[in-house]
């Protein structure tokens, strides 16, 4: 067969976007760790927010990957996640 003859192939590629609630706390020695509840397990950080909102974009890839590599059902997040920070008054005996 001549190279000629040779036609390119047609891939069809499926993508699919997933949106997580991601959780940024301050880091006691600087910068914020990173988690995602709906991928348990799935903890980064980055040194200011910028970098572990990056940071935290590529793990969540990885996580995925790792999932779909073993078969295993990717999770999705209902709606959005109501986030609020709650005080209470506590009396220490």
């Amino acid at each position: 067969m001549k190279h000629a003859d040779l036609k390119p192939r047609k891939e069809t590629v499926e993508t699919v976007e997933y949106s997580y609630t991601t959780v940024f706390e301050p880091a006691a020695e600087g910068g914020y760790v990173v988690t995602v509840p709906a991928l348990p397990g799935l903890v980064t950080e980055g040194d200011t927010l910028k970098e572990a909102r990056a940071m935290v974009r590529e793990a969540i890839l990885g996580y995925l990957e790792s999932l779909q590599k073993h078969n295993e059902e990717i999770p999705i997040e209902l709606g959005r996640a109501i986030t609020e920070r709650v005080a209470v008054t506590f009396s220490r005996a």
